[in-house]
């Protein structure tokens, strides 16, 4: 009897223990997601990407291939999956998504646009977007900069930044293999219907946790929050 009841005081002390942990890490997620929230921009937490794909081999649940795209519209939050080439003719060449994640975990942001080669909506309709970097914190942006520095950009592509340069929105480790968003970059863009918006890429990983060490960590699952201006002016004000 007394080694029975030792094991179910230890089995409820590792349920008791499982517990707070789970919920430690709700209330962490709910903290981290709560602080995006201003009442104006849209906020995305959570949106899986690709994740039936793989970088490698021999991982439980996916496979070793390339990451599908999907394309996303920020007026109704709509995500378009490019599974097939007919997704591909269907969508791709369209005024109909605004962002669209390619390459290795989705990473790789582009905003539609029909005159960088390798933009997903090349020869499109959308041949008078562009996409701004403005090293600020999402809610310090409050306009949009001017269209002679939209026509000037030469950002093509919003990924992986090897240096501090870079346009990108997350370094990446070669030693861990794990992305870290780059805090105070947001990115102001010139949408395909002529409007303003700004954009705060946040977090790869599910639950936007604060910090990854676990090469295993769900992912991709996107985090991110933006705001667009309907009136067609520059006013990018949040706060």
């Amino acid at each position: 009897m007394t080694t029975i009841k030792t094991f179910n005081k230890s089995k409820i002390l590792l349920f008791a223990i499982a517990a707070i942990s789970l919920a430690s890490c709700s209330s962490n997620e709910e903290d981290t997601n709560s602080s995006l929230i201003d009442n104006k921009s849209t906020v995305i937490t959570d949106l899986a990407g690709d994740t039936g794909a793989s970088m490698g081999d021999g991982t439980n649940g996916k496979e070793q291939r390339s990451f599908h795209t999907f394309l996303f519209r920020f007026s109704d939050k709509k995500q378009i999956w490019l599974h097939t080439k007919a997704d591909s003719l269907q969508y791709m060449k369209t005024k109909d998504w605004d962002i669209a994640f390619t390459g290795p975990y989705n990473s790789e942001v582009f905003v539609n646009n029909a005159k960088y080669q390798y933009n997903p909506g090349f020869e499109g309709p959308a041949e008078n977007t562009s996409v701004v970097l403005l090293n600020e914190d999402y809610k310090n942006v409050t306009q949009a900069p001017s269209d002679t520095d939209f026509n000037t950009s030469e950002i093509t592509k919003i990924g992986w930044a090897s240096s501090e340069s870079s346009a990108g929105w997350f370094y990446y480790s070669l030693s861990s293999h794990i992305m870290q968003a780059i805090p105070n970059r947001t990115y102001a863009i010139r949408l395909p219907d002529g409007k303003y918006a700004k954009l705060q890429l946040v977090n790869a990983y599910k639950g936007n946790p604060p910090a990854v060490t676990d090469l295993n960590w769900p992912a991709p699952y996107f985090t991110f929050r933006y705001f667009i201006q309907t009136d067609g002016s520059k006013n990018l004000n949040t706060k």
